[in-house]
């Protein structure tokens, strides 16, 4: 299968997408935050529909709108019994946004719903380029924004004591969030995004309580789940996106069989 320059590409953005899905996914599940990565795919209807309706990539249009989106959603809610009800408001606006917009466009929406469902299969060198920019950007930005982000998340009203701006950290994080699920799209999709986003970074942290260690199985898991996914698609004809996510739930489902089991391996 790694003679057909499909399958390369493949193979090239599942890893990209698992970098940069495993790294900030860890953060997401580490501040309780899962629900908001979940709900930046869905937000991303709405820009992918509108750059439609633009006659623009649907891709740039979902990036601009889930990085917004991400934001705002941090801008309106770091605390955390604020942010259930920030994160469902901006996802119930942009839905009823996206809506409207594929009322507008029925007949031209087949683009925007293929990138909302994902097809890694179809992913060309010049997408490969775009993602590997966007990993480098995410993995810069993530680097920069990893301690004081961990302090605020572990330690809030102390980093707040601080001097650390806690809206400010949390809009920043999240708008990254919001980048990394619009590469993830390229391979799952909107309706799977959660599973490269937190099915590794949960499965991580029931493996061990230590940061450093968590973080790495977490980008280790999202890796082989994606590369596994993609060549069992090649195999089976099946969807990539299924074998993805069906990978992500069950190794997830083993790590909370090791931690019932105190088989916890650091």
């Amino acid at each position: 299968m790694f003679t057909y320059d499909f399958m390369q590409n493949a193979f090239v953005a599942a890893l990209l997408v698992a970098l940069v899905s495993g790294s900030t996914g860890y953060f997401l599940v580490l501040r309780g935050q899962s629900f908001a990565g979940h709900a930046l795919g869905h937000v991303g209807f709405a820009g992918a529909t509108g750059a439609v309706l633009l006659g623009i990539s649907p891709f740039w249009g979902l990036m601009a709108v889930t990085t917004a989106g991400g934001a705002l959603m941090g801008f309106l809610g770091e605390r955390v019994h604020e942010r259930d009800v920030a994160i469902g408001m901006v996802l119930s606006l942009a839905l009823g946004v996206g809506l409207l917009f594929l009322n507008f466009f029925t007949g031209s929406a087949v683009q925007a719903t293929s990138l909302l469902f994902g097809n890694v299969l179809g992913v060309d060198r010049a997408t490969l380029w775009q993602m590997a920019g966007l990993a480098v950007f995410s993995s810069c930005a993530l680097g920069i924004l990893a301690r004081p982000l961990l302090f605020a998340s572990a330690r809030p009203e102390l980093a707040e004591a601080r001097g650390i701006d806690l809206r400010l950290v949390s809009m920043a994080y999240l708008a990254l969030v919001g980048v990394a699920v619009a590469e993830a799209v390229q391979v799952v999709g909107v309706l799977l995004v959660f599973s490269l986003m937190v099915g590794p970074a949960a499965a991580a942290q029931r493996l061990t309580a230590r940061f450093v260690s968590g973080f790495w199985i977490s980008v280790g898991l999202a890796a082989a789940e994606a590369v596994a996914g993609v060549a069992l698609a090649y195999v089976t004809d099946w969807p990539a996106s299924f074998w993805i996510s069906f990978l992500s739930a069950l190794i997830y489902m083993i790590s909370l069989a090791g931690r019932q089991g105190k088989c916890g391996l650091f």
